[in-house]
């Protein structure tokens, strides 16, 4: 299990190994099951904020990059 900064971490190491910008303010969203556990963080780049922007979905249980996209504007 990971938490909140090793996924903004992986997110940030993912973004660099695609040439991809990680720009602030970050947003990041924790889904969680029914019982209250954290399956995976969603973090956003930029966000709220107007230009280039990355997506990512973190799994909570391996710290893999379930998906991710990239906007650049």
């Amino acid at each position: 299990m990971i938490n909140q900064d090793a996924a903004i971490a992986i997110a940030r190491q993912w973004a660099a190994q695609q040439g991809w910008s990680f720009t602030d303010p970050i947003d990041v969203v924790s889904r969680r099951s029914w019982r209250g556990q954290v399956l995976r963080y969603e973090i956003a780049t930029n966000a709220a904020q107007r230009g280039t922007k990355a997506r990512f979905v973190i799994d909570a249980q391996t710290g893999a990059v379930i998906d991710s996209g990239y906007l650049a504007r």
